[in-house]
């Protein structure tokens, strides 16, 4: 029975062949197929759902501008920005279910595009001959994107190429079957952490909150988990953020390829929703562990957590540079706004008796945070390490006074 509806989206003149060939596949296991055209120069074998003149006009544009362009980059803008927004009207419409992209370099960045254009939940697969490249900017990936990579499909169906498309296929039909999409039912609180060999707080609070009747999802800060987080609380779907983890605010600054974009720390506050910030990890930039160091980082301490992940030790003048950065960040909130200052330390390895104990480093980081802190920021110093459960208490009395407050809702 053909029960979702997947959206197939290309470049119809030069992929007609692999874009009907993904079709084939979906039909034959009982999907339905919605294509769109985004190609500029040529035409399909037999018309698209979505013709390409339908794509340019949804950007303000037609194709016409984009051939008179002169440009393929500049042309292929024109097609990204008006399938971007015809993408998210026909996902809102209830048009299709899942979306699969096909594309080389020039696909693949209309793709992402796309892909981010897409609530977090939606089905999302890129067929793309740099997939997990390099060219791929951390902050243009959508936070559920999935990714294969079209092997030896630049030019033309072999055998090959078809092995990657028909996992694409039978992959985007078989998540659009399955996907559980997010409940909305219950409130949402958004938590920022690490694996509890670094920070440990979320286990104590999590079955707090959801005693409360919120639900509450917990984002890895390494790069795109705090896209994720940032992601959805520009849309708003927080009812409040306990951000106990933002070290990838340093990551940035300090220019590690694991980041979370420049917007990190700013998008709860930007929309109002009520925030608990705790600077976790602070002290702390991560790179990648299988790179060459950068000769920047050489004279400083580090930590090998794994085979993919090192932390750099910042000094102390980097860490006052890192909260400036917080207090710029958060002068940017119009909401409820808590700060938390836990005075033991951040993170497991900065205990006392620890290798990374360094009670200077953490005066010098709240002193020079205290000075850059903005007006009707609360501010609450706690005299307890991170992982105490000193800490977890004062997060949720600050939680518990604002949902009396009127605040926080459920």
């Amino acid at each position: 029975m053909a029960d979702r509806t997947i959206l197939v989206v290309g470049t119809y003149d030069t992929k007609d062949a692999e874009l009907n060939y993904i079709r084939e596949v979906i039909e034959a296991q009982g999907g339905r197929v919605l294509s769109m055209d985004v190609s500029v120069l040529g035409d399909p074998s037999a018309p698209t759902d979505i013709s390409k003149h339908q794509v340019a006009q949804e950007g303000g544009s037609s194709i016409a501008q984009a051939i008179a362009s002169g440009d393929e980059n500049q042309a292929m803008q024109i097609m990204a920005q008006g399938g971007a927004a015809l993408v998210s009207r026909l996902y809102s419409q209830g048009c299709f279910d899942a979306m699969i992209v096909l594309g080389g370099t020039m696909g693949t960045d209309l793709a992402l595009d796309l892909c981010a254009a897409l609530p977090l939940g939606v089905p999302k697969y890129v067929v793309s001959t740099v997939a997990f490249s390099p060219l791929l900017p951390p902050e243009r990936i959508a936070a559920d994107v999935q990714m294969i990579l079209w092997a030896g499909g630049l030019y033309g169906l072999n055998s090959i190429c078809k092995a990657s498309l028909s996992q694409a296929a039978g992959a985007v039909l078989g998540a659009a079957r399955a996907v559980e999409l997010p409940d909305r039912s219950k409130p949402l609180i958004g938590m920022t952490s690490f694996g509890k060999s670094f920070l440990k707080y979320m286990v104590a609070l999590k079955p707090e909150l959801e005693k409360r009747g919120f639900e509450v999802a917990v984002f890895h800060a390494t790069g795109m988990g705090g896209r994720a987080f940032e992601s959805l609380a520009a849309q708003g779907a927080f009812a409040c953020v306990f951000d106990f983890a933002t070290q990838e605010l340093g990551n940035h600054l300090c220019g590690s390829a694991i980041s979370a974009g420049a917007d990190r720390l700013t998008n709860a506050g930007r929309t109002g929703t009520p925030q608990i910030i705790a600077p976790g990890c602070h002290d702390l930039v991560d790179i990648v562990g299988w790179h060459p160091r950068p000769e920047k980082w050489k004279d400083h301490p580090s930590h090998a957590h794994n085979r993919l992940l090192a932390s750099i030790v910042l000094s102390h003048a980097e860490r006052r540079a890192v909260a400036a950065a917080h207090g710029e960040k958060l002068a940017l909130a119009t909401g409820p706004t808590a700060l938390i200052l836990p005075l033991r330390g951040v993170h497991e390895l900065d205990r006392a008796g620890n290798d990374l104990h360094d009670p200077d480093g953490l005066l010098a980081f709240y002193d020079a945070l205290k000075t850059t802190c903005p007006d009707g920021l609360e501010l609450h110093e706690v005299d307890a390490h991170i992982n105490d459960a000193a800490f977890a208490d004062a997060a949720l009395e600050i939680f518990d006074k604002w949902q009396a407050d009127g605040l926080i809702s459920n």
